[in-house]
């Protein structure tokens, strides 16, 4: 992981190669209707106060369970035995970034999405809330933290989620040979550049030319950034999108040329 000050520099960096969010300066059509229609849709929606209820009393929660990771670990916190308070400050994503994701649910309509790391269920319950009509299929590898997600799940009243615990690297492989095909995809686990690497290549076996994927922390550390660099220049990568905190990836084949756009948010 950078240090906070790299981090800072990789920040500034990143303001100022960006388009400045508005959808000016891009010749891509579709990154153009993603800017205005969904980027910048300050609309509250049906879904945010419940979830983010739920997440307020999970940053507030001083319960104690152990923690089996198998990833790059917490951000802050490597120590098996962890509070939820805790785990949810570390690794929770923040609501701006949650909320763009139930949006793309929302406005894209995907039928099968597969998220790479559960967490406590609060992304999990945004990309279940934005097309009730999808099924998620969410991936965790710690039983304590399972339980509280599913949890979490029965208190929103989600029922289109199945969540499949254990380590990604002997679940994942066989859940997906049981999928036709993936319409949305979010990887926010390991943070590992071989593992990241690995898990994209299986999911794009699954994907389609309208297939989105999202990789969380593209920035994180030097080998999510050489992970992130390996998907841009993938063969089958028409267009990606830097939002700094997440990299958004398509594989549209009537895209006439690769673009590769950074846009602020």
């Amino acid at each position: 992981m950078y240090k906070t000050y790299q981090l800072a520099i990789l920040y500034c960096q990143y303001l100022l190669k960006a388009s400045n969010g508005k959808g000016h300066g891009t010749h891509s059509p579709f990154i153009y209707s993603f800017i205005k229609e969904v980027l910048n849709d300050n609309r509250d929606f049906y879904a945010y106060k419940g979830i983010e209820e739920l997440r307020a009393e999970l940053v507030s929660d001083n319960k104690v369970i152990e923690v089996e990771d198998f990833g790059a670990g917490s951000k802050q916190n490597k120590t098996k035995v962890r509070s939820i308070k805790a785990i949810a400050k570390s690794s929770l994503k923040p609501r701006k970034y949650a909320q763009l994701l139930f949006r793309m649910v929302n406005y894209y309509q995907p039928k099968t999405i597969v998220e790479l790391g559960t967490s406590l269920g609060i992304t999990s319950s945004y990309l279940a809330s934005g097309n009730t009509n999808a099924k998620l299929y969410t991936f965790e590898g710690s039983p304590a933290i399972a339980a509280i997600a599913r949890n979490n799940f029965d208190r929103l009243g989600l029922n289109n989620i199945n969540l499949i615990e254990g380590n990604f690297d002997e679940t994942l492989k066989p859940e997906l040979e049981k999928i036709d095909t993936i319409d949305f995809a979010f990887i926010d686990g390991n943070h590992r550049y071989q593992p990241t690497v690995d898990y994209f290549e299986q999911l794009l076996a699954k994907s389609n030319d309208y297939t989105i994927i999202i990789l969380d922390d593209i920035h994180w550390s030097k080998e999510m950034e050489e992970a992130w660099h390996y998907v841009q220049q993938h063969k089958t990568v028409t267009t990606t999108i830097d939002l700094f905190y997440i990299g958004i990836v398509l594989f549209k084949k009537e895209f006439l040329q690769t673009q590769h756009a950074v846009v602020r948010y």
